[in-house]
């Protein structure tokens, strides 16, 4: 019987299709000010994840960092990355899709995005920036909690 329903189950594929820079964004509001004054930084990150589904089992997740660092109230640089991706997903649906598509493809991104974020900052003249390793599994059962929670209070109110 455990045969039966083994070869009856759809097979679960994952693959990375291809790796790319989808929009880079690096600005120095403050110019030449910036390397003038004593470098006690203010980093900002902020991260979002966007999924699109292109084509049956094939879907294109966007990571994307934004950094911003100010010295005292002023802006020194703001860099954003937009890392994509392109992977082939087979075989999973409803729960599973969401959390290998805001989780498993995030973490492929992240080390890619890191590194562009990096590249851009040391051109710009400014200290190297490696930012620290972001849990996505922790946000997206977080975002998972809020969103249960939301539709819960929503329920309570409707009734």
């Amino acid at each position: 019987m455990a045969e039966e329903q083994t070869a009856n189950a759809p097979e679960q594929q994952f693959a990375l299709q291809r790796l790319y820079v989808k929009d880079i964004s690096f600005e120095a509001p403050m110019g030449a000010e910036a390397f003038r004054k004593q470098w006690k930084p203010q980093v900002n990150q902020d991260l979002n994840t966007k999924t699109a589904k292109i084509e049956d089992d094939l879907f294109e997740v966007v990571l994307t960092i934004t950094v911003t660092v100010k010295l005292e109230d002023e802006t020194a640089f703001l860099v954003e990355v937009q890392q994509a991706g392109l992977f082939g997903i087979k075989g999973l649906e409803g729960q599973q899709l969401a959390q290998v598509l805001n989780t498993v493809c995030p973490n492929i991104l992240f080390p890619y995005a890191r590194e562009a974020i990096d590249n851009a900052v040391t051109k710009g003249s400014f200290p190297a920036l490696m930012l620290p390793p972001v849990n996505f599994d922790a946000l997206f059962a977080q975002a998972v909690a809020q969103a249960k929670q939301k539709a819960e209070a929503e329920g309570a109110t409707v009734n």
